[in-house]
């Protein structure tokens, strides 16, 4: 048991949050979760398809730190690899084999099976079909509710982290050290925010795909976790590196459908609509290498050829390896008359993950004292200028069991403070916002971020997408200030904050590494 009882709040129901509310629990502490959806199980980490990194047969976490860091084209902090590497099979057995039992892949003789992705040195990703980040998510929920105490409450979004002295009525308090004590929640059921204060709040909301016109992400992906912490004060760091995956979907109506890096660790090869491998002009490597290289080998082709789409040739791989290993792939894109046991897919690249986030120690801590943040909306360093396939999910994992480890060596606790901090006041606003508005404001938000940073980008386009977003944001705060709040608001006024950071950070940088791409533009 610990010993200081402390209240916890988790903002996220992925697989970093749910590990980091699991572990925090089994120290003894009060752990309340909290997740804007209606289903819990609807994050960014049920959408992961590939599978989640383990320890392979002759492989070493030198040997995994190894790829972690040329995936990331020299910018991994070496520390957070050494950990993942190290850490990771043991954070992973406890978690999702013992307690949650996830039903992995299995040979006849009960060893788990590996698979194989880009950019890896070694067969070491377990995988559940092409199922995997929803199987991890379910198991974990199902534990949590049967085996734990711990409260999960859905629709619930998070409005502001409560900081003293930001949010206090004690004028003194501006003599104290900025803190967070805990965060406003919005029901949207009710439409009602209410102060919720914890002593830790750990951030875990996932990803910023919505931003973008493309997107594997799914609705929920607004940035949520890096504006709410960028307003609180806290750093944030390396959003200009933002992942595109190589190979979603190219059907109208697909939504960018996730076809999983494992298909390609499996044998297929992506060719134009010439038959031809066109990768390996791009990199040796061809079909297999890291992301960033190949999402833009494929942006450059269908610029060359003026296509919408390449193909993705499934000929090397057996239709009986295909309908056991990717049966949902297989069942998507049947739904589009295509049979992938017998031709190819049409793929392009599309949004997938953000590489940078809130800045954090190797114990999860923000820059803002009481708060943490995991997953894929902190930056640990991890992935650098390009994540290597299917390290976020293990990320989650190992992370999230550092910051409950460490949750009681913070010297703060925020209830001396709480009868100071002001209650939320939405008398004599509007009662609601303008739907209309509010989807143009997307499509304005989408469009810029895809067509001015997307893959390849240049200073001209940079700088225009900077003062359209200047602008939508003066427009989004105006409405903010003056409506009660809503969901749909806060997630607007949230994605554009962080793609104003994106931008900004993107800007800043002139070398092209990794998944920020700056071309040179002609005089």
């Amino acid at each position: 048991m610990a010993e200081t009882r402390l209240r916890v709040l988790v903002i996220g129901c992925g697989i970093a949050g749910l590990t980091a509310a699991i572990h925090a629990w089994r120290r003894g502490h009060q752990v309340t979760v909290v997740t804007k959806t209606d289903d819990p199980a609807e994050s960014n980490s049920s959408y992961a398809q590939g599978g989640i990194v383990y320890r392979g047969h002759e492989d070493s976490p030198e040997l995994l730190v190894k790829d972690i860091l040329e995936a990331s084209d020299g910018m991994a902090l070496p520390e957070a690899a050494r950990i993942v590497a190290e850490e990771g099979p043991e954070a992973l057995q406890e978690v999702l084999l013992d307690w949650a039992k996830v039903p992995f892949e299995r040979d006849r003789a009960g060893d788990l099976q590996f698979g194989e992705e880009a950019a890896h040195s070694r067969r070491r990703i377990l995988y559940s079909a092409d199922q995997t980040g929803r199987a991890i998510t379910r198991a974990l929920l199902a534990f949590l509710k049967k085996k734990t105490e711990i409260r999960l409450l859905p629709n619930e979004v998070a409005v502001e982290i409560i900081t003293a002295p930001h949010h206090s009525r004690n004028p003194l308090d501006v003599y104290r050290r900025p803190f967070c004590l805990g965060a406003y929640l919005h029901h949207t059921r009710d439409q009602k925010v209410r102060a919720v204060f914890a002593d830790r709040v750990v951030l875990a909301t996932g990803g910023i795909g919505q931003m973008f016109r493309h997107t594997t992400n799914p609705e929920g992906a607004t940035g949520d976790g890096v504006a709410l912490a960028w307003r609180a004060g806290c750093r944030v760091v390396n959003m200009e590196y933002t992942q595109f995956h190589p190979t979603t979907l190219a059907m109208p109506g697909s939504g960018n459908f996730l076809i999983s890096e494992a298909v390609r660790g499996e044998g297929a090869i992506l060719l134009n609509h010439a038959g031809k491998d066109f990768t390996k002009a791009y990199d040796r490597r061809g079909s297999l290498a890291p992301r960033d290289t190949v999402s833009r080998a494929i942006f450059t082709e269908l610029e060359r050829t003026g296509r919408e789409h390449v193909l993705l040739s499934l000929d090397r791989i057996s239709p009986a390896t295909i309908r056991k290993r990717f049966p949902t792939i297989l069942r998507k894109c049947l739904e589009f008359k295509i049979d992938i046991t017998r031709e190819a897919i049409p793929v392009t690249p599309a949004f997938h993950f953000s590489c940078g986030g809130v800045l954090t120690d190797m114990d999860g801590q923000t820059t803002l004292p009481n708060l943490y943040a995991v997953g894929e909306c902190a930056c640990t360093g991890l992935h650098g200028a390009n994540r290597l396939a299917s390290t976020s999910l293990l990320e989650g994992v190992v992370f999230g069991r550092r910051v409950a480890a460490h949750l009681c060596r913070s010297d703060f606790l925020a209830r001396p403070f709480e009868k100071s901090i002001q209650g939320w006041e939405d008398h004599g606003l509007h009662s609601s916002h303008d739907p209309i508005l509010v989807r143009q404001d997307w499509m304005t938000l989408k469009n810029t971020m895809w067509n001015y940073v997307g893959i390849l980008r240049t200073r001209s386009r940079m700088k225009r997408a900077l003062e359209t977003l200047k602008d939508l944001k003066n427009q989004v705060d105006h409405f903010y200030w003056n409506v009660k709040v809503h969901r749909e608001m806060l997630e607007l006024r949230n994605a554009i904050q962080a793609a104003l950071l994106i931008t900004n950070s993107a800007l800043k940088n002139r070398v092209s590494r990794g998944c920020h791409t700056v071309l040179r533009e002609r005089s």
